[in-house]
C-alpha cells in the first residue's frame, strides 16, 4: 500500500492523505501544521488555493470515475 494517497472527490477538491510533502515551484514548503489530510482545490474558486476552502459547492460539476490511461510512448 502506497504512503500517500491522493483521492479525486466527485464535484470538489483532491483530497491528499498520508505521509507527504507539498512545495511550490521554486521549492519553498507549504507549513501545513501537522496535517496528515489536506484537501486541494480544483476549480479554481478557493480564496485559499492551492487549499480548499469550499467555494466550489454549486458551482463546479465533474464525477470522479477512475480509469486507465494508455500506455506512456517511449521517446528515443
Amino acid at each position: 500500500m502506497a504512503s500517500t494517497k491522493i483521492i479525486v472527490k466527485s464535484n470538489g477538491s483532491l483530497k491528499i492523505e498520508g505521509d507527504f510533502e507539498m512545495v511550490d515551484i521554486d521549492g519553498n514548503v507549504y507549513g501545513l501544521g501537522g496535517r496528515e489530510r489536506i484537501s486541494i482545490c480544483r476549480c479554481g474558486l478557493s480564496q485559499n488555493k492551492p487549499f480548499c476552502d469550499g467555494s466550489h459547492k454549486g458551482h463546479f460539476e465533474h464525477e470522479a470515475k477512475a480509469f486507465d490511461l494508455p500506455p506512456k510512448e517511449n521517446v528515443i
